[in-house]
């Protein structure tokens, strides 16, 4: 990928919006203690790259509800990070898939220990909630028996307890949902990763908080890992509805605006609207792409490689891009790269800005001076987000109807696509005259959007994203002559609120021929 092709995309985008103003976005590497052993020499090193964060995970463990896992190493690293002005983001998550669903007591334990923490170390202001939530590696079940997704439902009690616990220490803590991975298949019966989009997984937790009748908040941000879909993927390639990567942002921001409008979860700010003080924001806390390991040192690595890499200068320019790309996102807060120095094992990840000898890959210096030219900042105005009140990609082909249907015809069907899951209610109409008055088209629409209405020709069914749907009504014929026209309703699965409605041109159906004496 060319650089210039994906800051003109950047720049493009500014132009043709009214854009908002943004705090400038910060940077970081997600790393645990102890990978460099000298923690100067590491917060040194966040230093001269120009990252600001350091997001360290804590596994908690139910076997050991209290214990703070290397506790001496966070004793001994954290005060380095407050030393060098590296602020340090903790992503606390069950040691174990099934440790929160395998008992009720398991959430009021969790945000014990939150608390724990919290009083541990006052200087830590951000808590990450778990960890890809929506994947069976990190969380399950995903699914019952029967099909039907748990994983929300689950997750969104312990982030609700957990956002209560944080603040009941330190109002002044951020607490950041989810930690979502970009990826999800949906399917409760895969043979393998059964797992839940993250569009899917953001709505079921929206279905489970307005089931709570909760008053406040559930986070501050949102955690999200944008990686890409193939490892080989460039960064703008992004995923198909209901998944998302880089360049699909703004599906996350939808799915939050579906789940949890006109709640106490605050949204995303909104293009051409005031800001909100506590207006959420996007927490980019995990994304890397792997590299391949140079010959001469393949000697330092174990294993066999997992994925097909890329090479180092393809990584340095993707970093670099995704630097001015999220700089240009008035929503993103931060975004932190996985990792700094690679792991060893090869099935394990190799994206670090180092490598496992220490010594800077290409990508350091190219995410270095990504930071320091843009310093976190769009140059131009960046161009926000606004939610959508209608059905994502819907349109309508009729057919051509400038030709008289015969007083027979049982035929009465058109084609519809849509670029997410959406529900639909079709049917052909009478009209009054061959014109379709305003009056005549709001009676169609009304009736579209009445449960209970019938058209004389029904049919109800579902649309799902990028395969177009032939609509086919009852085959069966009209009972009277006239003009007609056909309309169809479709409903978000994810909102049914948002609506899209099309009625074709009139059309004509003959009448029966007279028979003959």
């Amino acid at each position: 990928m060319k650089k210039t092709l994906f800051v003109a995309c950047c720049a493009c985008a500014a132009l043709a919006f009214c854009g908002r103003a943004a705090a400038n976005v910060t940077f970081g590497i997600t790393e645990d203690t102890g990978v460099l052993g000298d923690p100067t020499i590491f917060y040194s090193t966040l230093n001269d790259l120009g990252a600001t964060e350091n997001r360290i995970a804590i596994n908690w463990d139910p076997a050991q509800p209290t214990t703070i896992p290397n506790q001496p190493g966070l004793d001994y690293w954290l005060p380095q990070a407050t030393i060098h002005a590296v602020r340090v983001l903790f992503a606390v998550a069950p040691a174990h898939p099934g440790d929160i669903t395998s008992s009720p007591a398991r959430i009021t334990q969790f945000a014990a220990f939150l608390q724990q923490l919290a009083r541990t170390y006052p200087f830590v202001k951000d808590y990450v909630i778990g960890n890809e939530p929506n994947q069976p590696r990190f969380w399950q079940p995903q699914f019952s028996s029967t099909g039907a997704n748990l994983s929300g439902s689950a997750y969104e009690p312990l982030l609700a307890a957990s956002y209560d616990a944080l603040k009941g220490v330190d109002p002044s803590i951020n607490v950041i949902g989810v930690g979502l991975s970009p990826r999800g298949n949906d399917n409760p019966f895969a043979k393998d990763n059964v797992s839940t989009s993250p569009v899917r997984f953001l709505h079921d937790v929206g279905v489970a908080y307005r089931a709570s009748k909760r008053s406040k908040p559930l986070m501050d941000e949102l955690g999200f890992h944008p990686y890409p879909n193939q490892n080989n993927d460039p960064p703008l390639k992004g995923y198909p509805w209901p998944k998302a990567g880089i360049p699909n942002l703004d599906r996350i921001k939808q799915a939050v605006w579906d789940a949890f409008n006109g709640t106490a979860q605050p949204l995303f700010a909104e293009r051409g609207k005031a800001a909100p003080a506590n207006a959420l924001k996007l927490d980019l806390d995990e994304t890397g792409w792997q590299v391949a390991i140079p010959a001469v040192l393949q000697n330092l690595y174990t294993g066999k490689e997992n994925v097909v890499t890329i090479d180092e200068g393809t990584q340095a320019q993707y970093y670099s891009d995704i630097v001015r790309f999220v700089s240009c996102d008035p929503d993103v807060r931060s975004l932190s790269f996985f990792h700094l120095v690679d792991e060893q094992p090869l099935d394990r990840w190799q994206s670090g800005l180092l490598r496992l000898d220490d010594s800077k890959r290409p990508s350091f210096t190219s995410v270095k001076n990504a930071i320091a030219q843009t310093q976190g900042k769009c140059a131009l105005t960046p161009p926000g987000w606004s939610h959508t009140a209608t059905v994502n990609g819907a349109t309508v082909a009729f057919g051509y109807l400038g030709s008289p249907k015969g007083w027979n015809n049982k035929l009465w069907r058109f084609h519809t696509t849509v670029q997410e899951d959406a529900s639909y209610k079709a049917g052909v109409f009478k009209l009054g005259s061959r014109k379709l008055t305003a009056k005549a088209k709001k009676a169609v629409l009304k009736a579209l959007a009445n449960p209970g209405s019938k058209p004389l020709l029904g049919a109800k069914g579902t649309a799902l994203a990028y395969k177009s749907k032939l609509v086919a009504l009852p085959k069966k014929t009209l009972k009277r002559s006239g003009w007609y026209v056909y309309g169809i309703r479709l409903a978000a699965a994810m909102n049914p609120q948002r609506a899209f409605v099309s009625v074709s041109r009139p059309f004509l159906v003959k009448s029966r021929p007279r028979a003959r004496k």
